[in-house]
């Protein structure tokens, strides 16, 4: 597994590696890997890939791969710290997709890195003869690395889920503020409709009905009734 070049894509391939006493195959599904600096090095000469047997250079595959976990992760971490300022300033249901998004990549990386563990546990064990006592030491190294790559997505894994659940708060609480502004305008409106139903009445004998200031009063008592309440409703934080 690792990141494209040209984005921030994660790249899942299948490797398989088989290890024998003088010799090491390994299949890939496409073209394009991470073992370009192990050739680099066969080629040239360099390190110890030349001087060790087939031991040393399983080890130094696994180990490139397990190189390049740690760059995806310093891209999922990077994109995880985006989300997390996108949905703090604006969350939407684009950023809640995208969040899907990287649970899967993490999940995938997850499923791809926890076989390994157990491969490079088994290879460092000391009743397996086919790999030397000093290549073991480095088997032991990479285990490390390994195990630190899944407490690192065990962390991911936390943070998207802790993140789906400040997106759903968002959302909640933002439709409690549109129910609470609703609300507010509903009880003053009922107040009003009250008032104009009283008024609308169609009852021969009414008190005000035939005074000459009715229709103002009638208009500026609703108009201090809103008031009233739009000031009770700012006591009580409402809005």
């Amino acid at each position: 597994i690792y990141p494209r070049r040209e984005s921030t894509e994660i790249v899942s391939e299948q490797v398989s590696i088989v290890l024998g006493k003088n010799f090491v195959l390994s299949f890939q599904e496409t073209e394009g890997d991470v073992f370009d600096s192990i050739r680099d090095r066969i080629r040239n000469k360099k390190g110890l890939v030349r001087q060790m047997k087939a031991d040393y250079l399983s080890y130094a595959l696994i180990d490139a791969i397990t190189d390049y976990y740690f760059v995806a992760l310093e891209k999922l971490s990077e994109r995880i710290e985006l989300l997390e300022r996108q949905l703090v300033e604006n969350p939407s249901q684009e950023i809640i997709n995208e969040i899907h998004k990287v649970r899967r990549e993490t999940l995938m990386l997850r499923r791809a890195v926890l076989p390994l563990r157990e491969v490079v546990n088994a290879l460092q064990r000391p009743e397996v003869t086919i790999v030397d006592k000093s290549v073991k030491v480095y088997f032991r190294d990479v285990y490390d690395h390994v195990v630190q790559v899944m407490d690192v997505l065990e962390t991911f894994r936390d943070l998207l889920s802790n993140m789906v659940e400040v997106y759903m708060s968002s959302i909640n609480f933002r439709i409690n503020e549109v129910m609470r502004f609703l609300t507010v305008i509903m009880t003053i409106f009922t107040v009003l409709t009250f008032i104009v139903g009283n008024y609308g009445m169609n009852f021969r004998y009414m008190p005000e009905i035939e005074w000459k200031w009715g229709y103002p009063v009638v208009l500026l008592g609703m108009l201090i009734a809103t008031i009233v309440m739009l000031i009770w409703f700012k006591k009580k934080k409402w809005f």
